[in-house]
């Protein structure tokens, strides 16, 4: 299953286009430019595992930082101040990962 089977290609291109910029990355605003903000459950957690690429069951740090190269593969990686911000926002249980279930809550705060 790849990200376009979920969410609309052309919303992905334009959210991708509009954080281009280092540090300008908002997951909140990106999450409803993609669509994912008004995906079923189901699909959010389908999401998530696209971008668990080690399919671990969490998206850790270095996932995070590549987590636009999971909805576009020329998209460019998260700068480390974007990255952390993220985690933060996203961990709620301080592991310093995100689980499937914390990343359905990101997405619904979104």
């Amino acid at each position: 299953m790849s990200m376009t089977d979920l969410l609309n290609a052309e919303d992905i291109k334009k959210a991708i286009g509009a954080f281009a910029a280092a540090d300008s990355f908002d997951h909140k605003k990106f999450f409803q430019m993609v669509g994912l903000k008004k995906k079923t459950p189901d699909d959010v957690k389908k999401v998530f595992h696209i971008l668990d690429k080690d399919k671990s069951g969490f998206i850790e740090e270095e996932e995070l930082g590549a987590i636009l190269k999971g909805f576009s593969s020329d998209a460019r990686d998260l700068s480390a101040k974007e990255t952390k911000t993220l985690l933060a926002a996203g961990d709620k249980d301080g592991d310093g990962k995100i689980g499937v279930d914390e990343f359905s809550t990101l997405v619904a705060e979104s």
